[in-house]
């Protein structure tokens, strides 16, 4: 929860100035404490649906342990689902139209497997322009991940994104831009963070749609927050990922070629195994070409024990910091994205 400046003590303002969250008695005694409702558009595939649920309501759960928090997952009904996930759906989560009577605080909008690089072929480009469209005049901030930022920076900037050819996935180091953004507060000015796509917006782009650059990397811009600095969150990696999720992925990609859906056998992730791991993964892959082995054979359990996560930590930190800031400045009524006073085109009062 934020300092509040209740004295002129100097340390505040100089706190303030480096980009830690200072609020004005005033504004505290006109801030009121209730639980945030969140929602969550789960795009991803049959094969990840859960665990992206778990992912992201993790990362929540651990951002604040004052405030309460509600969260709404949905879907859209274009996305093809199969029986298992069908029932799930149909079980726990809500349809986009019961979203909008009820409100939200805050939006997170997931990836999705979609290795195109044209997003208007994908079967739900309408439903999901309708709900960023929607967010954005309802909304106090929007979080996107992945191929969520892709599609904003195309719907709302006219950026579209490019294919990179080979698929860019792994672990990569990444350092901080600007320091005194709120979202950035007390993160280490180096980390690490995982990647998997095959397209890009590039950094380039980031700066022709106006946004504001706050993390990148030799491979791109991570994260970026529209030119109010909040009301959308951009990330190009999957900060969310679990420390298996990569290892995951790489099986998953494993059985796509072994049922002829992609040409090559996977490389890889990058910075993510040791040597000793590669070496083991590389004798499976010549028992499984030969057929000494089957996909049940993965030494999943093996390989696990040796993984490391290196981008945990700053991930809570900022996704805390980004509650923080929808506390600070969301209305008290939900269907209202920002509290009485505040500017929307600078709801942070950075500018």
């Amino acid at each position: 929860m934020p300092l509040i400046a209740h004295s002129n003590l100097p340390s505040f303002s100089r706190l303030k100035d480096e980009g830690e969250t200072i609020l004005s008695k005033d504004r505290a005694n006109n801030q009121t404490i209730r639980e945030l409702h969140i929602g969550l558009l789960n795009t991803m595939p049959d094969a990840a649906l859960e665990a992206t649920e778990r992912q992201f309501f993790r990362l929540i759960g651990h951002s604040n342990q004052i405030a309460q928090f509600y969260l709404h997952p949905f879907t859209l009904p274009s996305i093809k689902r199969g029986k298992k996930a069908n029932k799930h759906i149909k079980q726990h989560y809500q349809t986009f139209t019961d979203i909008k009577a009820q409100g939200l605080d805050a939006l997170i909008i997931t990836g999705a497997h979609i290795e195109q690089e044209d997003l208007q072929k994908a079967p739900f480009y309408e439903e999901l322009k309708e709900v960023v469209d929607w967010s954005y005049d309802h909304v106090t901030s929007t979080l996107c991940s992945c191929l969520a930022t892709h599609a904003v920076l195309e719907f709302r900037y006219g950026q579209k994104r490019k294919a990179i050819g080979e698929k860019c996935w792994g672990v990569f180091p990444h350092q901080i831009l600007d320091r005194q953004h709120p979202l950035m507060s007390g993160v280490n000015t180096r980390f690490n963070v995982p990647h998997s796509r095959f397209n890009e917006i590039s950094k380039k782009q980031f700066n022709a749609a106006g946004v504001k650059i706050l993390v990148e990397s030799k491979i791109g811009v991570h994260l970026g927050v529209s030119e109010d600095l909040l009301r959308i969150v951009f990330f190009q990696g999957h900060p969310e990922y679990d420390t298996i999720s990569l290892l995951k992925e790489y099986k998953r990609d494993i059985i796509s070629y072994l049922k002829k859906t992609r040409n090559n056998y996977p490389p890889f992730p990058e910075h993510y195994l040791t040597e000793q791991s590669k070496a083991i993964l590389n004798e499976y892959k010549t028992k499984l070409l030969s057929s000494e082995f089957n996909i049940s054979n993965f030494p999943e359990k093996l390989i696990k024990k040796t993984l490391d996560n290196t981008w945990g930590n700053a991930t809570n930190v900022i996704i805390n910091n980004w509650i923080g800031c929808v506390y600070q400045t969301t209305h008290e009524d939900i269907e209202k994205p920002f509290m009485n006073g505040i500017n929307p085109n600078d709801p942070l009062n950075l500018k």
